[in-house]
């Protein structure tokens, strides 16, 4: 499947990595990933710092599937608000969750930073706008949520919101925990780093369509009939991560995103936060490094991917109009957009770890709008699995949850 369609500004801003070296012959590894975008680069660079043994596999070019569509925003917020979630999952559960994505900022930070990966990481504050008076009461609650699990947040109300960001609303949520990135570079960059130390092997394009399950591990088939023999497999291939599944744990949607062309700096909002809005389909936006504001949303159930692409330039039409309407002083002109296919669960939380009884397929699944943190806390958790390390966060984000 045509994971997005249209021109992703990942892709015209940087130089893309045209790796190609694909499996010539039947291979033994430790553990094998089957995916390249930034899920398989962060689980690949914590089995790297590990000393386990490791190879990506992808069918596509390296990092060419989601993550170079992703608009790359990095919250703690999670789609499904911290109250709604305590409802849903319970409290012990929902917090935790809630924590630890605020904590994969920082790891994301610290890790960049470690190998010197270049991918315009930037701290920012996020703005949570409520988009309507549900969206004001819905914030109410989150924000006392928030404040007695001590989460970092404060609350603007509607002359504060005006004043300070010139948006006409019902207030909004605040916080200065956020980051934005650019991240296809930085799985690109991660993945180059751990082949120059020569600690990680990439397949690329080298498709995998068949699996046999064996005692001490198991055995992968590609599409032109070689063979690879694992220990262990990592499933990081998103929502095409399907076929490895028992069953569908996810759903499909459709999202739209674009980028303007550059503006002045100085007609940017205050601090450049990210803002996005309570309403649903919301909407959300961001800088870029060069000047241009980046958004997207008006998300949908995904169908098939020609009535995704269908809806492109309607989608693109209603959200530089919602952009016009909240900044009508700024210049906005549309430089580039694209459509894409994401995974969404019901409590908003990614699954991570084995599916019960498969103790050596381990699964990266960073579900939602939270993908890139997500995956980060997977990276761990699988990292620690192997080890043999007890991860409390295996508990949070594991399948088990879909019996409870």
């Amino acid at each position: 499947m045509d994971l997005y369609s249209g021109l992703p500004f990942w892709i015209v801003k940087n130089e893309l990595y045209d790796y190609y070296n694909p499996l010539r012959e039947d291979l033994k590894i430790d553990v094998a990933i089957i995916g390249s975008g930034i899920t398989g680069a962060l689980v690949a660079h914590e089995l790297c710092e590990a000393g386990i043994e490791c190879a990506i596999f992808d069918k596509r070019t390296v990092s060419t599937g989601s993550t170079a569509a992703s608009t790359a925003q990095l919250q703690y917020e999670i789609d499904v608000p911290l109250h709604e979630m305590i409802a849903d999952v319970g409290e012990k559960r929902a917090v935790a969750a809630y924590h630890c994505s605020l904590e994969s900022i920082d790891d994301i930070q610290a890790l960049l930073s470690k190998i010197k990966v270049k991918a315009d990481f930037k701290r920012v504050s996020t703005v949570f706008v409520a988009s309507n008076r549900k969206g004001r009461r819905m914030i109410n609650a989150e924000y006392e949520c928030r404040l007695q699990h001590g989460l970092p947040v404060s609350y603007l109300n509607e002359e504060e919101l005006h004043q300070q960001y010139g948006i006409k609303a019902f207030g909004a949520l605040y916080n200065d925990r956020s980051a934005q990135m650019d991240c296809y570079r930085a799985s690109t960059g991660i993945i180059q780093h751990h082949q120059k130390r020569k600690e990680l092997s990439v397949y690329s394009p080298v498709e995998i369509i068949d699996y046999q399950e064996r005692k001490e591990g198991y055995t992968l088939l590609t599409n032109d009939g070689r063979r690879v023999n694992c220990k262990y497999v990592i499933i990081a291939a998103g929502f095409e991560a399907g076929k490895f599944l028992p069953k569908e744990v996810m759903k499909l949607n459709s999202t739209y995103a674009l980028v303007s062309n550059p503006i002045d700096p100085a007609q940017f909002w205050k601090e450049r936060s990210l803002i996005w809005e309570t309403r649903s389909p919301y909407f959300y936006m961001r800088s870029t490094v060069d000047n241009r504001i980046m958004m997207g949303g008006e998300d949908e159930p995904f169908r098939n991917p020609k009535l995704r692409d269908v809806l492109l330039r309607k989608k693109v039409r209603k959200l530089s109009y919602k952009f016009k309407k909240m900044y009508p002083e700024i210049p906005f002109e549309v430089s580039m957009a694209w459509c894409g296919t994401f995974s969404s669960t019901p409590d908003g939380l990614p699954f991570i770890g084995e599916w019960p009884g498969r103790k050596r397929m381990l699964y990266a699944l960073g579900y939602g709008g939270n993908g890139i943190t997500f995956s980060m806390i997977a990276a761990q958790i699988i990292r620690n699995q192997l080890s043999g390390t007890r991860d409390q966060r295996k508990d949070v984000f594991g399948f088990e949850r879909l019996n409870t």
